[in-house]
């Protein structure tokens, strides 16, 4: 994936098993708990979870090999593999799933994954292959499920220093990392699915933009682009390269710090549910390739709804009937920004459709423009007014959205400790202890979606596909991955 290199030394890189594949931001940490899409490309290449879901959302064994739910729901047994070792060498086993589980289970260390760890009581190690997980409560299955494969098992030596090196059992190990340029990975030499890695080396380049990137690809010069906007994914796809959609797309969500300025007041937040153009962002932003959606849901989730859609159509009369009835000055509707990732292109047009929106309804809003550590930075330290961010989990179990910095319900980094909208926090929690699937399920579900629409915090507004694949039509294998991850060890090149 080095830019200017020969073809023929392309072709020896090929046959030697080296795949280029090209990045748009680098990533965060080699935290596999810190579940932000900017360490989407790495997680699954260096880490294994314990189960895995297929592209139907069916479970599969992965670290585990099996699993049984007790018939009360109050807890699960896992049987564990005996032949995976981790990156150090070090041997993979029911320890090492404890110490995960406990750095899972600290409000800081454990991150995204400590809003799914609220359910747990407690876990016991009945013998090296063997851990049970107990819960506070019956848990549905399908949300023992997911916590199972959110869990990406890490090496309990590594553990304290896994935001600067990786320390997983995945198919690769990391070679080299040149900050903010590239990221070379090679094959886990003792990796335990037989076969895999395909390739013997993976090198990540970052590009600053879709159109360099497309460059690269359209030249040669990379393999795969990975994370792409869909204006370029449609331009390169008419142009005869691969596009290929995963099955978990994310929800892009307007983001409300309803701790400041207009925003405290809930009418002026209820506003924004009709002044989002939501066809034009779509349109605009990831050209057409998704669904506009009023709710933070895949659609295939349980919980979605299409009548929102409908109800809450765009509307700028009844934006501003909402607005009017905040009783807040034009100062104060004008007192807050919208705050932009300077190095996402999508996000920065979405972003101009909606400050050309409001300015129709008299607020006139400044774009504060920040680079990208930065703005995540901002983000999941809830320094900001409002964002655009995408969220996700949102085709698995519901309360699984609580994943997200700004659906979290408790230890909410942007909305505070306890939680300031207690209607959405009951919300969940019914959601999370209601079974079966009648007339009960979906009254919690649509409960749910009526206090999500009532508080106002977060605003949806389309489904994309963040982890948008366009490839050479030399490269084959790609496995579709629940949470549009990439996955790299079965990538391969066609004769």
């Amino acid at each position: 994936m080095h830019g200017g290199r020969a073809v023929d030394d392309r072709s020896r890189q090929r046959e030697a098993g080296y795949c280029g594949q090209e990045l748009l931001s680098d990533m965060q940490s080699f935290d596999p708990m810190n579940f932000t899409t900017l360490n989407f490309p790495l997680i699954k290449n260096l880490y294994d979870s314990l189960i895995e879901y297929d592209a139907t959302g069916q479970a599969i064994p992965s670290l585990a090999t099996g699993w049984k739910i007790a018939a009360d729901n109050a807890s699960v047994a896992l049987s564990l593999r005996t032949d995976v070792t981790f990156h150090s060498g070090a041997p993979f086993n029911a320890a090492a799933v404890d110490a995960t589980l406990k750095k899972g289970a600290d409000p800081k260390a454990g991150k995204n994954v400590y809003a799914t760890m609220a359910v747990v009581k407690n876990w016991t190690m009945p013998d090296a292959s063997s851990v049970v997980i107990n819960f506070n409560a019956p848990v549905p299955d399908k949300q023992i499920l997911d916590l199972l494969q959110f869990i990406s098992v890490i090496d309990p030596g590594g553990i304290d220093t896994v935001e600067t090196k990786a320390a997983g059992t995945g198919a690769f190990t990391v070679a080299e990392r040149v900050l903010g340029q590239r990221i070379r990975l090679v094959a886990h030499p003792k990796y335990w699915r037989k076969g895999e890695p395909v390739l013997s080396e993976i090198v990540f380049t970052i590009f600053a933009d879709n159109d360099s990137a497309s460059a690269a690809l359209e030249s040669g010069a990379v393999d795969v682009i990975y994370g792409g906007g869909g204006r370029a994914a449609v331009r390169l796809r008419d142009a005869g390269y691969q596009l290929i959609q995963g099955p978990g797309p994310l929800v892009q969500v307007l983001r409300i710090n309803t701790t400041r300025g207009p925003f405290r007041n809930a009418k002026f937040r209820q506003a924004f549910n009709y002044l989002m153009d939501r066809k034009a962002i779509l349109r605009v932003g990831y050209a057409g390739l998704g669904e506009v959606t009023a709710l933070p849901w895949a659609p295939a989730s349980p919980a979605a709804d299409r009548s929102y859609d409908t109800k809450y159509a765009f509307d700028l009369e009844k934006g501003r009937a909402l607005l009017k009835e905040s009783g807040l000055s034009e100062a104060e509707m004008n007192n807050w920004k919208l705050m932009v990732n300077a190095g996402d292109q999508d996000g920065a047009a979405i972003s101009q459709i909606v400050q050309a929106t409001l300015l129709k309804v008299g607020i006139k809003i400044e774009l504060e423009m920040r680079q990208t550590s930065e703005f995540v930075e901002m983000m999941l330290g809830g320094k900001f007014d409002a964002m655009f961010g995408g969220v996700g989990n949102v085709q698995k179990f519901p309360t699984r959205v609580a994943t997200n910095s700004i659906y979290r319900t408790s230890k909410n980094p942007v909305l505070g400790d306890p939680h300031p909208h207690p209607a959405y926090v009951a919300a969940i929690d019914k959601v999370n202890t209601t079974f079966g699937s009648g007339a009960g399920v979906k009254a919690a579900y649509d409960a749910l979606n009526a206090a999500m629409v009532e508080a106002s915090f977060a605003i949806p507004t389309n489904t994309f596909d963040l982890g948008l694949i366009v490839a050479s039509k030399k490269v084959a294998g790609f496995t579709p991955e629940i949470d549009n991850m990439l996955v790299g060890r079965t990538i391969g090149f066609t004769a």
